[in-house]
């Protein structure tokens, strides 16, 4: 049979379904430039947990828990104690004891291997890298190629498809006959199907897959090319966004299966390498994880536990804090893990200050296109397709032209010579071609010494005239305007007495030659600084007209409220207030007093810092230290910026009461929630299904990059590549679209500085309004009752905790 004969006896329907469940299971990765935080299993939820961590450790070798010397170190420590290791055995009946569990972490490491593939089954003879290697480095070079539409100065010819496209290269690439010592590889492709729908039938039929074969085959194929499977994900996320459809993956996946078409030398006799392979792939398929592994679930349980117990300590006191009865101001944070700190920090400097929590986002559905520029962003969370376009004005459509025609000229100008800095050998060229000037400024970048990059926003322009700008939102009716500020204030719980002062503070981070930098940034803002989003809210929230309709609505701004917006940044730990000389004489002392509890608290926050960061010397030395956090944000050598979201492990809506004045150690999201204002539930409807899912997101992102590096994380960043401009980093000079994190963002050299524990979400609400987003939301209820997070309820005072089951609610043990 020849690749363009018909098949005979194939069920195409079912075989196309199985290949669309496989394409289904991938979850998507974000461009670099809005690099949010993502689950990589999120496409899985429908299964429970252990159902995945099984088929993950079975299919590719990858596991969802720490190594047994990582438990053992935490036994050591008393961070997992004998009772954590009872309970864990408890829930799942396990005939296991505490010393057995003990004895299993000796045992040799197992290492992952998951089921072989045939191009596992190397050809006596063939040089090194071998084939898994030379095919996973030929897609990815093809497939960065393909999708490159900003950095490449040549693309293929994008009016094929992607198969069809490295179908091509492949015809055209003489040298993979030499490099795989298969003469008559060239041969092969030349009876490669020309429709990736063809290939894919040809392979499953040469290669005698049965139907119950198909899924895991399928899975396997995605898995080893996980990073461009994902990006293709994200292609189909963001179609689907817009009502459309994307079917790149599946010409993806035929890609992969075709490769195993051309590794196959034909032969069928019983020492052939597709027998060998054959009899493998049956042996893996049907072969149980190992007492190891199994022993290994459930230590990750009890680490679990032992958290849990934690957060029972921390938030079940006997009686919930007061707050002030007259704030001096009220300022809202991200609900982001690193707000956490500097809230608790300020209500401690300044008790008649109040905080609370919402998403980075302040509720605003929209897309921001800075002046001069065609770079259109969302400013939203991931899960949402932007409905307003923003941009920034001086107010006069001349000064803005003009503005704006300068700016472009720069930018073409910058633009010229950084195509020149990232030519190839560029590194040596560049300083031997403009001098030893340039020499100077890479070692000045180098230390940190020289002067902050301009932020993306403001690169090109003057410091006078990006003063002159403001965030503008779209054209709009009044009843629009008000419709908007009410939605958000509302679910922001800002319904009752306001104080004179209202701070909205958005989050930004900064570091320098990190093309991950992104991933620092504003997580609810797709990537990006909150700065925009507060900017245009407190703006909104400030025009007298929208404040008149709000009243009218039970919202009450009263007229001498001020709404001021800000950025917290999370490299520094400073806060900066925009517009605050603006205020009336008659709120400057309060602003003043604001300002000094803002830096006392930021002076706070950075001592605390300092020893994870290894600055434990400079604690005591306030000014010392923030220089040197200045200099690591401007240092271009500089791999851990900040720790960012490393820690993150619980979820907590409830009102400030709950949690004010408790060290929740920088671990916890929290949104301000009141379920006594909330009476339809709409509110919590809309927590549970936007931010709860957003920190779950980034809960899994942080806790697979840690457990599984190699697969769902970015490896080692000194050997980032940008791939396509923008697309994502190749980990050295080419091989599989790397996702995730790196490394270096979860480990300091010595120890994990994340500790991969899934989310626990703790609301304080009656359980009838829980239960019935549960009911009416099946991602919701596939979270909870699959074991994707765990959910607890607050209540009662002294506080309880009860956690949710598949059965229902039961009460929690005594910590």
């Amino acid at each position: 049979m020849t690749a363009h004969e018909p098949i005979v006896g194939l069920d195409r329907d079912a075989l196309y379904e199985a290949a669309r469940q496989a394409c289904a299971r991938i979850a998507p990765t974000w461009p670099l430039d809005r690099m949010i935080a993502v689950s990589p299993l999120w496409e899985r939820r429908e299964q429970t947990w252990d159902a995945v961590a099984e088929q993950l450790w079975q299919r590719a070798g990858s596991r969802l828990t720490l190594s047994a010397v990582d438990y053992r170190k935490a036994w050591q420590d008393g961070a997992i104690t004998e009772r954590h290791l009872h309970q864990a055995l408890a829930e799942r009946s396990a005939a296991e004891t505490p010393a057995q569990l003990l004895q299993a972490l000796d045992a040799p490491e197992e290492p992952g291997q998951g089921l072989p593939l045939l191009e596992d089954l190397a050809e006596p003879g063939i040089p090194l890298p071998g084939w898994p290697v030379l095919i996973t480095q030929q897609i990815g070079q093809c497939c960065a190629a393909w999708f490159d539409h900003e950095q490449a100065d040549w693309r293929p010819d994008d009016n094929v498809g992607l198969y069809q496209a490295w179908r091509s290269s492949m015809l055209a690439d003489k040298g993979l006959s030499v490099l795989s010592a298969c003469r008559d590889l060239h041969q092969r492709i030349v009876e490669l199907p020309e429709q990736p729908q063809a290939a894919l039938e040809a392979a499953v039929q040469r290669l005698g897959l049965v139907v119950a074969d198909w899924a895991p085959w399928f899975d396997c194929l995605l898995l080893r090319s996980l990073g461009w499977a994902s990006w293709c994900a994200y292609l189909r996320w963001q179609a689907r966004l817009q009502g459309k459809d994307d079917q790149t993956m599946l010409e993806l996946l035929a890609i992969r299966a075709a490769w195993e078409w051309l590794v196959d030398d034909r032969q069928r006799d019983g020492d052939s390498r597709w027998q060998c392979w054959r009899s493998a792939w049956q042996d893996r398929l049907q072969q149980p994880p190992s007492t190891t592994w199994q022993a290994l679930q459930l230590w990750q349980r009890a680490d679990e536990l032992a958290w849990q117990e934690q957060l029972q300590h921390a938030l079940c006191r006997s009686t919930p804090a007061a707050l002030p009865p007259a704030p001096l101001a009220k300022l809202f944070f991200c609900i982001d893990v690193r707000s956490e700190p500097l809230r608790r920090a300020l209500e401690q400097v300044c008790p008649d200050l109040q905080t609370g929590g919402f998403a980075g986002f302040f509720g605003l559905p929209i897309a921001y296109t800075p002046l001069g520029t065609s770079a259109t962003r969302p400013q939203l969370p991931g899960l949402l397709a932007p409905q307003l376009q923003v941009s920034e004005s001086t107010g006069d459509v001349t000064q803005d032209r003009q503005l704006a025609q300068a700016r472009q000229g720069r930018l073409a100008r910058q633009g010229s010579w950084r195509l020149f800095e990232r030519l190839p050998a560029s590194t040596f060229t560049l300083v031997e071609s403009v001098g030893l000037g340039y020499a100077g400024a890479l070692l000045g970048r180098t230390y940190g010494l020289s002067e902050s990059p301009a932020q993306p926003d403001r690169s090109a322009w003057s410091r006078a005239e990006w003063q002159r700008l403001q965030p503008q939102l779209p054209s709009m009716g009044l009843s629009q305007k008000i419709d908007l500020a009410e939605r958000i204030l509302r679910a922001m719980g800002l319904t009752g007495p306001v104080p004179a002062l209202l701070v909205l503070l958005g989050h930004g981070s900064q570091s320098a030659n990190n093309p991950q930098a992104a991933a620092l940034d504003c997580g609810a803002c797709c990537g990006q600084s909150g700065e925009i989003n507060a900017r245009l809210l407190a703006s909104l929230l400030n025009e007298a007209e929208v404040r008149a309709g709000l009243r009218e609505r039970g919202i009450d701004l009263p007229p001498h409220c001020h709404v001021l917006a800000g950025l917290h940044n999370t490299t520094t730990d400073e806060v900066q207030v925009f517009d605050h000389a603006a205020l009336p004489q008659a709120l400057q002392s309060s602003w003043q007093r604001l300002r000094a509890a803002l830096d006392s608290a930021a002076v706070e926050v950075r001592r605390q810092r300092a020893a994870k960061l290894g600055l434990a010397p400079l604690r005591e030395q306030p000014d010392r230290l923030l220089a040197r956090l200045r200099r690591r944000a401007r240092d271009w050598a500089q791999t851990r910026p900040e720790w960012g979201l490393a820690g993150n492990a619980a979820f907590i809506a409830a009102p400030r009461t709950r949690t004010r004045g408790v060290d929740l150690q920088g671990r916890a999201f929290l949104h301000d929630y009141d379920w006594r204002e909330d009476r339809d539930g709409a509110v919590l409807e809309l927590i549970m299904t936007a931010p709860m899912v957003v920190a779950h997101w980034i809960n899994l992102q942080y806790f697979t990059s840690t457990t599984d590096n190699p697969r769902f994380g970015s490896g080692n960043k000194l050997l980032h590549n940008v791939v396509g401009g923008h697309l994502g980093v190749f980990e050295g000079n080419g091989g599989d679209l790397r996702i995730g994190l790196a490394r270096q963002s979860l480990h300091d050299g010595q120890q994990w500085m994340h500790r991969p524990l899934r989310l626990h979400v703790v609301i304080e609400a009656p359980q009838a309004m829980i239960d019935r987003v549960i009911e009416t939301h099946a991602v919701v209820r596939d979270l909870v009752q699959h074991g994707w997070l765990y959910l607890l309820r607050l209540d009662g005072q002294p506080a309880r905790l009860e956690r949710r089951t598949v059965s229902g609610w039961e009460a929690m043990p005594d910590a």
